[in-house]
């Protein structure tokens, strides 16, 4: 009987299946320049398993810190910003968790209970299904893999398979890059140097909040993400002005 390609669940078959995804990602950055590499595993995902979009994160020093590496799309882009500024849905909750969070339905499943503000700005984007792997061992991950679908539904065994193996091989691109950052300086880890940048604002945001209001980091962050709330902005919009001094976080809306 011809092989299609799926694993029977016997060790050597997962083995095989785990080598298959971590060989055509190896494959795919080869040759690629380390500023070009979270963007092409994210393509390369992308051809292995059937979501729309996709991004990488990875944690930032300081609670509720992260920055983005790459996004395939805009609509990607928007549900990061969406849920850094919330607080809450599947990548927030996979990182607390140090576990996959699948969001197969957000008009009809649990997960509008759970996350009703985050379900509802999702659909508004366009994303009906959002799915959240963690990068990394389950002690301290490094970031996270976010995955959604324009359309509602579950992610089948052998996709849940492919996503844990993708996450793995791409934890281990991250850590060769940033190994190599120290090796050749002139190439660096221009991709994650660059992805500060995303959050920078954020970062010196938060700081002048706890300095002006003195309050502690987590505190300044939940200030910070409930003025972008109530404004009906991003916390990345709002941090900017708070920079720019065009906004005084002492004042009350």
């Amino acid at each position: 009987m011809e092989d299609d390609g799926r694993s029977d669940g016997a060790p050597d078959g997962l083995a095989e299946e785990r080598w298959r995804v971590a060989y055509a990602l190896a494959d795919g950055i080869r040759g690629i320049p380390a500023e070009g590499v979270p963007a092409k595993l994210c393509e390369m995902c992308l051809r292995l398993l059937p979501v729309t979009g996709m991004s990488l994160s990875v944690q930032a020093a300081g609670p509720g810190m992260e920055t983005l590496l790459c996004t395939s799309d805009k609509v990607a882009a928007q549900l990061a910003e969406i849920q850094y500024t919330l607080g809450e849905g599947p990548r927030l909750r996979a990182t607390t968790l140090r576990a996959p969070v699948f969001a197969a339905d957000l008009l009809r499943g649990p997960e509008v209970s759970r996350w009703p503000v985050f379900a509802s700005q999702a659909l508004r984007v366009g994303a009906q299904a959002v799915f959240s792997v963690p990068l990394g061992g389950p002690v301290t991950p490094l970031g996270t893999m976010d995955m959604y679908r324009r359309e509602p539904g579950s992610l089948s065994p052998r996709d849940v398979r492919v996503a844990l193996f993708a996450a793995d091989a791409i934890y281990a691109a991250i850590r060769t890059l940033g190994r190599r950052s120290t090796q050749e300086p002139e190439e660096g880890v221009a991709c994650l140097q660059g992805a500060e940048t995303d959050r920078d604002e954020v970062h010196q945001a938060t700081g002048m909040i706890m300095v002006l209001l003195a309050v502690g980091p987590e505190e300044a962050l939940a200030r910070l993400r409930a003025r972008a709330f109530v404004q009906g902005r991003t916390a990345t919009e709002v941090a900017h002005d708070i920079v720019n001094r065009t906004l005084d976080i002492t004042e009350h809306d």
